[in-house]
């Protein structure tokens, strides 16, 4: 797999086998907020995403959510509601706040997974970052006008990727 592309791409965050990942022994889970966890057009992520973190903090995963969103109280309101740990402004695809959030989970790159919906930021950091990467389909097509120019060259970079559904 290059460092360009997701070690996995899914439809959709909750469609990710919990029980598989951690049967293939990741034990933290980073998160990204917006399109991953919470839609951009909503301020609270559906109640079938928050089962799916629950069900994961039932399994034993560590969790935090690293997200580039420089709107603090966005990111520490959902990081709230979600009840997890959380890096703002995360610069992503540098990777070190996605390190960071590792060092904050005791999280080693062999047991970490990103999970996010850019391949320029979320999936691009967490390869730098040395660990697996899991791109989901964006939860709307509501993004930020410069999301939106990159979009156009992820389709492109992603045409003949499979996408589990």
């Amino acid at each position: 797999m290059s460092v360009l592309s997701p070690t996995r791409y899914v439809a959709r965050v909750e469609l990710i086998d919990l029980d598989a990942l951690w049967a293939s022994g990741k034990r933290a889970i980073l998160l990204d907020r917006d399109n991953t966890l919470v839609p951009r057009d909503r301020t609270c992520a559906p109640a079938s995403v928050a089962a799916w973190l629950d069900h994961a903090r039932d399994l034993g995963f560590e969790l935090i959510m690293v997200s580039n969103n420089w709107h603090k109280s966005h990111v520490s309101r959902s990081a709230g509601e979600l009840k997890m740990d959380y890096i703002s402004f995360a610069c992503k695809p540098l990777p070190f706040a996605i390190t960071a959030g590792m060092r904050r989970l005791g999280a080693s790159k062999a047991n970490a997974v990103m999970i996010g919906d850019q391949l320029y930021t979320d999936v691009w950091g967490g390869n730098l970052a040395g660990i697996d990467t899991i791109l989901v389909k964006p939860q709307t097509t509501v993004d930020l006008w410069y999301t939106q120019i990159f979009r156009i060259f992820e389709r492109r970079a992603l045409r003949g990727l499979t996408c589990e559904e």
